[in-house]
């Protein structure tokens, strides 16, 4: 297996970041949807207020729950990672009002976003909703706080595997087929570290199945990785990540101050040409 982890030589595909301050546009959220962009990182995208209110809620949150699928780190909410649809829609079901909680007497940025894109969607002759099934309907998103040690708080990964392989009982598998966009919301972040690295690395199939990631896309080794150019997202509570998630990216180790690096996480794509779906 070593030697296979190693074989490979990753293909390298040009990165295309945008960087700026303030709020972030529905214009530049279609553009990563569509493939044209990798990325936008909006420094200060939303009040510092309510980012401390938001860490504060889910600190004392009653939903909140280590994670037990090998990936170290507490959330609230649900996440499709690893589990078919009859669970995560329960899940999420259950859930609900544990995220709800993360926003108490708040304006929800997230939902804000959500609804904006909607509107300008919606003029394309496009829709946009949550994914759902019979039982139950995804949340708008996920409260996640990353404890892992060493180099990564959270290791480098790709989004796409996950999605392609969630059966075909989720009717969100369809968008493996386009860009899996991974939209975060950063409501607190230690002193140093917890950047969001991203590598000029979209990998196939089979470069999957060499490094033994074919159904999770979690993790790639740093041997893989090791030639591959990346950029860094250097984060603060406040800021907006909007990525394409099919590039491999992970979470630098952090330390510092006390603070933990909470984020808020959100999945979307196009389904279909009309129709983009929204899950955790």
């Amino acid at each position: 297996m070593t030697t296979n982890q190693v074989s490979q030589a990753p293909a390298i595909s040009p990165l295309a970041i945008r960087e700026r301050t303030g709020s972030i546009s529905t214009a530049e959220i279609i553009s990563v949807l569509k493939g044209e962009i990798t990325g936008v990182h909006i420094k200060q995208g939303f009040s510092s207020e309510v980012a401390e209110e938001i860490t504060a809620n889910f600190v004392g949150n009653a939903g909140l729950k280590e994670r037990k699928d090998g990936v170290p780190g507490q959330y609230v909410g649900a996440s499709h990672y690893r589990k078919d649809a009859v669970t995560y829609f329960a899940e999420s079901e259950n859930a609900s009002p544990f995220v709800d909680a993360l926003f108490h007497n708040l304006v929800d940025p997230v939902r804000g976003l959500f609804d904006a894109l909607k509107r300008e969607l919606h003029d394309q002759g496009i829709d946009l909703r949550l994914a759902r099934s019979e039982h139950g309907k995804a949340n708008i998103c996920r409260g996640l706080s990353w404890c892992g040690s060493g180099t990564y708080s959270l290791e480098p990964h790709d989004d796409v595997a996950q999605v392609l392989c969630a059966g075909n009982d989720y009717e969100l598998s369809a968008v493996a087929k386009n860009t899996v966009a991974a939209l975060n919301f950063y409501p607190s972040m230690a002193a140093e570290g917890g950047n969001l690295r991203l590598w000029s690395h979209k990998p196939t199939v089979a470069d999957r199945k060499s490094q033994g990631v074919e159904t999770t896309g979690y993790p790639y080794s740093p041997a893989y990785l090791a030639a591959v150019p990346y950029r860094e997202f250097r984060l603060k509570a406040g800021d907006i990540a909007v990525i394409d998630g099919g590039f491999i990216h992970g979470v630098t180790g952090q330390s510092g101050n006390g603070k933990r690096r909470l984020v808020l996480n959100s999945f979307f794509g196009f389904a279909r040409p009309d129709l983009v779906l929204w899950w955790t």
